[in-house]
C-alpha cells in the first residue's frame, strides 16, 4: 500500500513527492541563514548577547557561530554532505537551545528552546534519510 506521499508509478506523479526533501531543506536552511547573516551584519550585538551567557572565547564563539549557520544553511539547501551538515546544525540547535533559552519559566524563552528542539528534530530526519533526489548528494550517489 503506498501513501500519499510516496512516489506514483508515473515519472509525473513522482515529482511532487521528490520535491518534498529539497522544500523541506530549504525551509529548515531559512532560519540558519537569516540568524547567521544577522549575526554578520551586527557582530557587536552578537558578542554581547555570547558575553552575557558566560560563553568562553566570545569572539572564537562568535565567528564559529556565524560560519556553521551561514555555510550550514548553504550546504543543507544544496544538499552537500547533507548527512553530516544536518547532524552538526541539529547538535548546533541544541546547544543553543541549552545555552541561550534554558530559562523555560519565561515563556518565550520556553518558545524558543521547543522551536530549535524541533529544528534539531527535522534535521536528525535529513541524517537519517539522506538529502533526497535533487541534491548535490543523489548527483555524486550519496543518498
Amino acid at each position: 500500500m503506498t501513501s500519499f506521499l510516496s512516489p506514483a508509478p508515473t515519472a509525473t506523479g513522482a515529482l511532487p513527492a521528490a520535491l518534498l526533501p529539497v522544500t523541506g531543506r530549504v525551509l529548515m536552511s531559512a532560519i540558519f541563514l537569516v540568524s547567521g547573516l544577522g549575526k554578520f551584519a551586527a557582530p557587536a550585538a552578537t558578542l554581547a548577547t555570547i558575553r552575557a551567557a558566560g560563553l568562553p572565547l566570545a569572539e572564537l564563539s562568535f565567528a564559529a557561530a556565524t560560519l556553521v549557520e551561514i555555510f550550514g544553511g548553504l550546504l543543507l539547501i544544496a544538499g552537500y554532505r547533507a548527512r553530516v551538515v544536518a547532524l552538526v546544525l541539529a547538535a548546533f540547535a541544541v546547544a543553543t537551545a541549552l545555552t541561550f533559552h534554558a530559562a523555560v519559566a519565561d515563556q518565550n524563552q520556553m518558545f524558543h528552546f521547543l522551536k530549535n528542539l524541533a529544528m534539531a528534530g527535522g534535521l536528525l530526519q535529513v541524517a537519517a534519510f539522506g538529502a533526497g533526489p535533487f541534491s548535490l548528494d543523489a548527483r555524486k550517489g550519496r543518498i
